[in-house]
């Protein structure tokens, strides 16, 4: 399944090309990839991950 993300230069939903995933500056996941169309990079942010209590 390809990992799809909005392109803002495009103006729709588009499917990424090396998508991997990073996290971001605020410790939430995300993943980070080309547009297919035009190479621009999209970005995708994943739902975080829950803390475990202890």
């Amino acid at each position: 399944m390809a990992e799809v993300a909005y392109c803002v230069k495009c103006k729709e939903k588009r499917e990424m090309k090396d998508a991997h995933q990073i996290t971001m500056k605020n410790g939430k996941p995300a993943l980070q990839g080309q547009c297919t169309v035009c190479g621009t990079t999209l970005n995708r942010i994943l739902p975080a991950e829950k803390k475990v209590s202890s």
